[in-house]
């Protein structure tokens, strides 16, 4: 903890220099938070499971002068998924990449890039909108990004616009020595617009790498957005990700995110449904083997009346791995006709994997539809045994089986080309094959 703070204190003036105006107001309140709380300890009962200071420990290098790293992601990444068709954006490390950028077409009054040019072009709306729904003082990733970020991506969708084609954007950690890098996202839905952005995660080296991530959504009065979050990074990456929801009346967000490769992983969810009618799908699915760990944190607040909510998350563990879902359904007094399911779902395939749960309402008002629910178990042995006896081979059998599981959260995409990619996907991670959503022509994959 010590040394972020002596980190931080040390090059203030320099993180000030090479950020947005916008962005550094909030870091004087972000590094009193930091230096109050400090890190999660496995004490704290939402990280019983994740060593949060023992992840941070090492000493990475943080880019804080801005140095351009030597990489062209256009030619470094090729996204070979069928009828795709994105608008695409990248950042290196924590570095929105605008060389060599290829201009693209948006509609009037559509923003996607970097940070810098939206506080040129908007320098009112990024000063609202920017930190306003992340808490420093309630979560201390939240604290530590925020005091070391200096970049990132902006998606502003205003009044009555809606975008047809998907939104990209690639995160992609590159460095020769292990690296830190605080990304954050700001996505502003206006009324009636919409929109879908996915969100990839590659590490191109051997390294380890750590991330922190802030992602603040604001969907205004009708707007539609979909947000989904694909991880393939390595076992050396550790991620932290801390996204905020807030949703006015009648709005529609799906949050879909999707671990298949991965060290550490570490997603907070926080959506706050504050207008009449509103609804949220919060969904996600890891693949585990390994070491690898997903820690899942949910936190659902129904403010308003009838307002709907459905979480679904599954995990498939293998090896050593370690899965950890805490999800929190709250209705607030006065929320009437809330409609609210949480469901988790694991499926363990050795006696050595591990997975935690504890799902959670909390309901401060009558006349609603509420439940939530957990399993944990073995593959069906039965249906192993069926599907042998009519030629399957075990090893397919299983493989079949552990498809089928997942295969409700990736039918959440609403986004035909991605979800068929997706069910790919999943089914290659399953046999074994290191199979990449990119056609990738980077270093370490070639």
């Amino acid at each position: 903890m010590r040394q972020y703070i002596d980190l931080f204190t040390e090059h203030e003036a320099l993180l000030r220099e090479n950020s947005p105006s916008f962005m550094n107001g909030m870091r004087q309140k972000a590094l009193k938070d930091f230096a109050s709380n400090g890190f999660p300890s496995l004490k704290d009962e939402d990280y019983r499971h994740t060593d949060v200071a023992k992840a941070f420990a090492p000493d990475y290098g943080l880019n804080l002068q801005r140095i351009k790293i030597p990489v062209n992601p256009f030619e470094a990444f090729g996204c070979d998924v069928p009828n795709l068709s994105t608008q695409l954006f990248f950042m290196v490390n924590d570095s929105f990449y605008e060389d060599y950028t290829p201009k693209v077409s948006l509609p009037e009054g559509v923003y996607a890039g970097g940070f810098r040019r939206f506080a040129d072009l908007y320098p009112e709306v990024a000063a609202r909108y920017y930190g306003s729904l992340a808490d420093t003082a309630q979560d201390s990733i939240t604290a530590i990004n925020t005091m070391f970020a200096q970049d990132g991506f902006v998606l502003y969708v205003g009044h009555d616009v809606k975008v047809e084609r998907s939104f990209q954007l690639v995160n992609i950690f590159h460095s020769e020595v292990d690296i830190m890098a605080n990304r954050r996202m700001l996505i502003i839905m206006e009324p009636r617009s919409a929109a879908k952005l996915l969100v990839c995660d590659h590490t191109m080296d051997s390294v380890n790498c750590l991330a922190t991530q802030v992602i603040e959504i604001f969907a205004d009065e009708g707007a539609y957005f979909d947000y989904y979050d694909l991880e393939e990074s390595t076992v050396d990456t550790s991620r932290f990700s801390s996204l905020y929801v807030r949703q006015q009346a009648h709005s529609n967000v799906l949050v879909n995110g999707i671990t298949l490769v991965n060290g550490l992983t570490r997603n907070n969810y926080r959506i706050t449904l504050e207008g009449e009618d509103a609804e949220t799908m919060l969904c996600g699915m890891s693949v585990l083997d390994g070491s690898q760990q997903v820690d899942v944190y949910s936190h659902i607040t129904h403010q308003a009346p009838k307002c709907r909510s459905n979480e679904l998350f599954k995990n498939v563990l293998n090896d050593n791995s370690t899965g950890v879902f805490s999800g929190r359904i709250l209705v607030c007094e006065g929320a009437q006709k809330t409609e609210a399911y949480q469901s988790n779902r694991n499926m363990c395939m050795t006696s050595e994997a591990r997975m935690y749960g504890k799902p959670q309402l909390e309901i401060y008002t009558d006349d609603v539809k509420c439940s939530h629910g957990m399993t944990t178990g073995q593959i069906d042995e039965q249906a192993l045994f069926y599907m042998q006896s009519r030629g399957v081979s075990r090893d397919e059998a299983r493989r079949m089986l552990s498809v089928a599981f997942t295969a409700d959260v990736i039918d959440n995409v609403r986004l035909d080309a991605l979800k068929n990619r997706l069910h790919y996907l999943v089914d290659k991670r399953f046999r074994g094959e290191l199979v990449h959503c990119a056609d990738c022509r980077c270093k370490k994959c070639s």
